[in-house]
């Protein structure tokens, strides 16, 4: 089974992830820390990242450019999340190496599509 790697503040929204993914037979494994996502990396293997954009410390178009940019953990990869919804949000996430972008609220079909497509 593949692990993904759920990146997001809300509690709420890992809880409903994790709830979906494990339901479509997937391993998710969550923090709430965008700088705690190499660390989780090197931990669990994620097969995918659904990372959210706003979070503290580290938003996720930088931690996805970060990520991208890098030799060790470029591979893997990554989903942007987000409640903005605009084509500039959109773009924004594909020139920081996002492979794809869910807008929030998302439906089960919309995030398994996204993460099957990806893996």
């Amino acid at each position: 089974m593949k692990k993904i790697l759920i990146v997001d503040d809300s509690q709420a929204e890992i809880k409903l992830m994790q709830s979906v993914l494990q339901a479509a037979g997937y391993v998710p494994v969550a923090i709430n820390d965008s700088m705690k996502i190499e660390q989780t990396i090197d931990a669990e293997c994620p097969s995918l990242i659904l990372l959210d954009v706003v979070m503290p410390n580290r938003n996720g178009f930088q931690a996805c450019r970060e990520l991208k940019a890098s030799a060790e953990y470029g591979r893997i990869p990554v989903v942007l999340v987000s409640s903005k919804s605009t084509d500039s949000d959109k773009f924004w996430a594909k020139q920081q190496g996002a492979d794809d972008y869910v807008v929030k609220p998302w439906s089960k079909e919309v995030l398994l599509g996204v993460v099957q497509k990806l893996l």
